[in-house]
């Protein structure tokens, strides 16, 4: 395989160490730029671009960067748990992985699943965007062909190879990351009068009730958003599977991603706060040509700011979907290759592509997509909805998973210091990450209970990923009657 010297990784059917050149594995050609870059575009999207204006006119400014702070926070620690066990063990099925091997075989059977029904669907959900977009520019021509180009262009990205994705994502995101930074510098002039007509300073911290407007349920409506933001920063767990120095440039990228992350996200709604009152009630609406970067670039003097920044979106969502198409694919390949998948999906093609799995998540992608022409959508709607909390079950299992490895790593006497990362703040950073997605995932429509009556429908609709993970993880558990592995004998093999 291509790259620098790398450990062997433990083929986990025999239990026997697999070299790089073994033809069954996937290749290691993501440089530390590629992992940096996948971890950020599958992070800085709509959830930035669009979402953020509706979190200021829900919370007001103040609120809005106090939850995107908070969570920014539970991410971190979260970040710190992934490289501390990819730097150690890399692989590509993460903490699906990590779940079989740490805690309990359903655990990891249920977390793979889960993972790759998330992403699998959030193709759909990228597919169904890019209609919407492209119609601001073509605004007569059917859905389905756009549909079908972007689907065939991210199959296309996936196939060739691992680097031709990490190339694809790296320039991707380098879109995003440049508008972001354009965006933040004009903004700070606007504010100081620099750029506009004069200077807007903090006058719209002070509109209304604001910075903070609604109070605490507000905010926690906010977590919610935040939470949905951030999500996509494990992808770099995944990718570990595929990094060519995977004990230097994990660290490495989840230092850098995280701090960029979060001034990315703070920066940009403060300047947003600071130059549109949280009253705009175009702050509510989702629409590309009222989206905050677009009001604020309008407000600069840019000429064809909506088509800009329509462009600059469009990157995001097929980023989203180039990077949620190589997750699931990841994913699938090596839950056929742990026994957990049909055995047909753990082939790999020359180029070390998972070729199988590929199709068979472009295909699922594809008829969820389908469904939302049918029965009004409503299928569709449902998918979705069911998809909504995988991200955050995920981080659960991260946190679940690191705790675990930790403990079982002192108990089995081995030195910590011989950890190629070592996170930070143990056990407080796992246990915290832990408590806060707890507390997002439960809250996840609490106005569903607040009335005379319970919104039956609301709660269905809101929580059908938690049952149907728990159907996954206790199937799993009752059928192969799986156990907690004993923190001695949990595999630290690498």
């Amino acid at each position: 395989m291509q790259g620098q010297t790398a450990r062997p990784l433990e083929d986990i059917n025999t239990g026997k160490h697999t070299s790089k050149e073994n033809s069954n594995e996937l290749k290691r050609s993501l440089k530390s730029r590629h992992l940096t870059m996948i971890s950020l575009g599958g992070t800085i999207g709509t959830g930035l671009f669009l979402a953020s204006g509706g979190a200021i006119h829900s919370a007001g400014p103040g609120g809005a960067i106090l939850s995107y702070l908070v969570i920014g926070v539970m991410v971190y620690f979260l970040m710190q748990s992934l490289a501390e066990m990819g730097a150690y063990m890399p692989v590509a099925g993460s903490f699906s992985t990590y779940a079989t091997k740490f805690v309990d075989p359903s655990l990891g059977f249920a977390l793979g699943w889960n993972y790759w029904y998330n992403w699998a669907i959030t193709i759909a959900a990228e597919l169904a965007a890019v209609t919407m977009i492209m119609k601001f520019w073509f605004p007569h021509t059917p859905s389905f062909v756009w549909s079908a180009i972007f689907l065939v262009i991210m199959f296309l990205l996936n196939y060739l190879s691992v680097k031709g994705f990490g190339e694809a994502e790296y320039w991707f995101s380098l879109v995003k990351v440049v508008t972001v930074i354009i965006f933040i510098i004009t903004g700070t002039l606007m504010i100081f009068g620099i750029m506009g007509d004069h200077a807007i300073g903090f006058k719209n911290f002070t509109v209304g009730d604001a910075p903070f407007h609604g109070g605490f349920m507000a905010m926690l409506g906010i977590f919610m958003a935040a939470g949905f933001s951030f999500q996509g920063t494990e992808l770099l767990g995944v990718a570990a599977g595929e990094t060519d120095d995977p004990s230097k440039s994990i660290p490495r990228a989840v230092k850098s991603v995280f701090w960029r992350i979060l001034l990315f996200y703070v920066l940009a709604i403060l300047v947003i706060g600071l130059l549109i009152p949280y009253t705009n009630q175009n702050l509510a609406n989702g629409d590309v040509s009222v989206s905050p970067f677009t009001l604020v670039f309008q407000k600069a003097g840019i000429a064809f700011a909506a088509s800009v920044m329509n462009a600059v979106i469009l990157t995001a969502v097929l980023s989203a979907g180039n990077s949620g198409m190589y997750a699931s694919t990841r994913m699938l390949w090596d839950l056929a290759r742990q026994g957990k998948a049909p055995k047909f999906l753990g082939k790999l093609n020359k180029n070390g592509v998972p070729v199988n799995a590929l199709i068979v998540t472009t295909l699922v992608g594809t008829l969820a997509f389908l469904a939302s022409f049918f029965g009004d959508g409503t299928v569709y709607v449902w998918l979705l909805n069911a998809s909504g909390m995988s991200g955050f079950i995920a981080w659960l299992g991260i946190a679940i998973c690191h705790y675990r490895f930790r403990r079982a790593y002192v108990a089995q006497g081995k030195d910590l210091n011989l950890l190629p990362f070592k996170s930070k703040l143990f056990p407080f950073g796992p246990i915290f990450a832990f408590a806060v997605c707890a507390f997002v995932v439960l809250g996840q429509n609490y106005s569903a209970f607040m009335g005379d009556q319970i919104d039956w429908n609301g709660v269905l609709v809101s929580y059908i990923g938690l049952p149907l993970f728990l159907i996954l993880w206790l199937g799993y558990k009752f059928t192969k009657k799986t156990k907690v592995i004993p923190l001695e004998k949990c595999d630290l093999e690498v």
